[in-house]
């Protein structure tokens, strides 16, 4: 038996080691992953090797095995690649960074360190020291090793503190390499079967070679990502999106299947699950796509890949070109994620309106589960926001008819794009027209349609406070500016006049003082009372004065902003209701002034009602029931 020659680290290295073995990696399982990912490099070179050398082709498979050994709390793991040599163990395990150690360090020494005292790594580029996190696991560290190129193996030994030895290995040593982890105190966890398998499915899951744990292996699912999408079958993509979720029994509801090479070189599945669970209150969704390097995982929950309106998929991103730090947990250039997220993007919103043109049923499903999230992207991604306004799909009057009795069903009721609006608007209509509300019924019902009914003019129902914001944000499209109905600056197209309409006859006599009675009642609670152009059945309604937000918008404010004051709006009346005809005759007995401002009052607080708002609500029950007594008095208890 020969004696073992005895090597130092430089002394740059044996810093250089402390820190990689008690600063590097955020979790101790990493370790496990390095060293699967040297063991599958190696089976790379070796398959490499084969193809291009056909003397030394052989049958055997290339796997890669771990083995706890629990009697003396050891734990190998094995593969049959190249090897090594002596003075490959020499220069690869006895140098770190051999090409640039020096430089190396003193970038390191040079940057500030962290909160907690550990020194700033954020800068370190690939410098080949994944091997040594097994220090991180073990007190002691063995590999035994043949290479390809020797007949004789080679046993190297080090416990971490700045020297490791090498000597001829004893025994029949296969090709390739056995590393074994003397497992520090305290890790026995590391032996354990269960927890060796939620290792490697969570990083190693698709490295491109079998591992095996006692004959059984652990990474059966493969990276169907990496294959052409034409190969790749509906009952893959399943298999794989319910490995991915955890959802057993559930299909998605479309998937998409990328690669490219420019301006970066990536590979990409993405999945959109078939409901949103943030509709039955679970709260927001945050799942972020695993963010792999040559199938190994780096980041899981990586939400730096897509934006928040596109925080419902799930997915993988894999990318050779990652320039990761040190410890592949993280990124050196952080430049590279803003390519990355922008390029998924755009794929993922020119997909979804293949889809809508393709796939109108799927895109309506897609929509009723995630409309709602995709349109807060309006106010969060401006460079992709008319891309985003063209997905929108809202009711109208025009998809739900005039009729006042809609389906009880969502799905039975029809939507409509930006674009069916706009090609079905009217010769020199400047505006698209929006209602607001709480429910499609109610804004069915609303006042402020008739002028629009009456002019055959559409008007989008906007039943979620999210498409109000989003409209806001996008202004305009299509050249036409996007307009609530209830604002003061509405412009109804000459083209829309109905030609057999009568002209509007004058307001009835008295209709001044009623409009006076109404101003000192309101004075307080309206910006002004006026006659009214755009009724024809309601006695009133509220206006927005010109440039003030919506009353939807202006009631979303109040409910979430602290101290939002919601502006006051003009009461517009219309002069020819029956209430205000008969009010305008009763203004000529001045003892019935106060009776007059009453339904000043309680026609304001109706018309909040409408508008989702809630008035003073004491005082106009009390109103309700004056009036209530007032009636009942008037009506006769004598059968007729």
């Amino acid at each position: 038996m020969s004696t073992p020659q005895e090597f130092t680290f430089q002394t740059e290295i044996k810093q250089l080691l402390h820190i990689l073995s008690h600063s590097l990696y955020q979790n101790n399982e990493i370790a496990l992953r390095e060293l699967i990912s040297n063991a599958s490099d190696s089976l790379n070179k070796w398959r490499h090797i084969q193809l291009t050398t056909p003397e030394l082709r052989t049958d055997d498979p290339l796997q890669i095995v771990l083995e706890p050994q629990p009697e003396g709390r050891v734990l190998v793991i094995r593969d049959n690649g190249v090897g090594l040599t002596q003075a490959e163990l020499i220069q690869n395990l006895g140098t770190i960074a051999h090409s640039g150690s020096k430089e190396f360090f003193q970038k390191l020494a040079s940057r500030p360190a962290t909160g907690d005292g550990a020194p700033d790594l954020s800068l370190i580029g690939q410098f080949g020291v994944g091997f040594y996190s097994a220090f991180m696991l073990a007190d002691r560290v063995e590999v035994v090793t043949r290479s390809y190129q020797e007949e004789g193996a080679w046993r190297w030994e080090s416990d971490g503190s700045g020297r490791f030895t090498i000597a001829p290995a004893e025994g029949d040593v296969s090709r390739g390499a056995e590393i074994r982890l003397h497992l520090k105190e305290g890790l026995d966890e590391f032996l354990n079967a269960d927890r060796l398998k939620l290792i490697v499915r969570r990083y190693s899951t698709f490295v491109p070679h079998p591992i095996l744990l006692a004959d059984q292996p652990l990474n059966e699912q493969k990276p169907i990502w990496v294959e052409p999408k034409a190969q790749v079958t509906d009952e893959q993509h399943q298999a794989f999106y319910q490995w991915l979720t955890h959802r057993s029994s559930e299909q998605p509801l479309w998937h998409l299947h990328l690669s490219s090479d420019s301006p970066i070189q990536f590979h990409s599945i993405l999945y959109c699950p078939p409901s949103n669970f943030e509709l039955l209150g679970f709260g927001d969704l945050q799942h972020g796509l695993s963010l792999c390097a040559k199938r190994v995982l780096v980041q899981d929950d990586c939400r730096e890949l897509l934006p928040e309106y596109l925080r419902f998929l799930h997915g993988v991103v894999d990318s050779a070109d990652l320039p990761l730090n040190v410890s592949r947990e993280t990124l050196q250039d952080h430049r590279l994620l803003p390519k990355l997220k922008k390029v998924l993007t755009r794929k993922v919103l020119d997909h979804l309106a293949t889809l809508a043109t393709e796939s109108p049923e799927k895109f309506a499903k897609f929509t009723t589960q995630f409309g709602a999230i995709l349109r807060t992207g309006m106010g969060q991604d401006f460079e992709n926001r008319e891309r985003i306004a063209r997905l929108m799909r809202f009711y109208s009057t025009h998809t739900l008819g005039t009729g006042l009795s809609l389906p009880d069903d969502r799905a039975e009721r029809r939507t409509c794009s930006l674009d069916d609006y706009v090609s079905r608007a009217v010769p020199g209509q400047e505006q698209i027209y929006y209602l607001a509300g709480s429910s499609l019924d109610s804004l069915d019902r609303h006042p402020h349609l008739e002028a629009f009914r009456r002019r055959k003019l559409e008007v989008l129902f906007l039943d979620d406070p999210v498409d109000e914001f989003a409209l806001t944000q996008l202004g305009t499209y299509e050249g036409k500016t996007l307009i609530s109905i209830d604002s003061a600056d509405v412009k109804f197209p000459e083209a829309s006049q109905p030609a057999d309409e009568p002209a509007r006859p004058p307001a009835p006599a008295r209709f001044t003082r009623v409009v006076e009675l109404f101003r000192g009642a309101l004075d307080t609670l309206v910006a002004d009372v006026r006659e009214s152009d755009r009724l024809t059945e309601s006695p009133c309604c509220l206006v927005n004065k010109q440039g003030t937000m919506s009353s939807q918008l202006q009631k979303v404010l109040a409910t979430n902003m602290q101290g939002f004051e919601v502006s006051r709006r003009v009461l517009e009346l219309n002069p020819h209701a029956p209430l205000i005809e008969r009010l305008c005759e009763l203004s000529a007995n001045s003892e019935n002034d106060e009776f007059i401002r009453d339904c000043g009052r309680q026609l304001h607080a109706d018309a909040l009602l409408l508008d989702g708002l809630i008035p003073q609500a004491e005082e106009s029950t009390r109103r309700s029931l004056r009036f209530m007594e007032e009636l009942s008095r008037s009506r006769s208890s004598i059968l007729h």
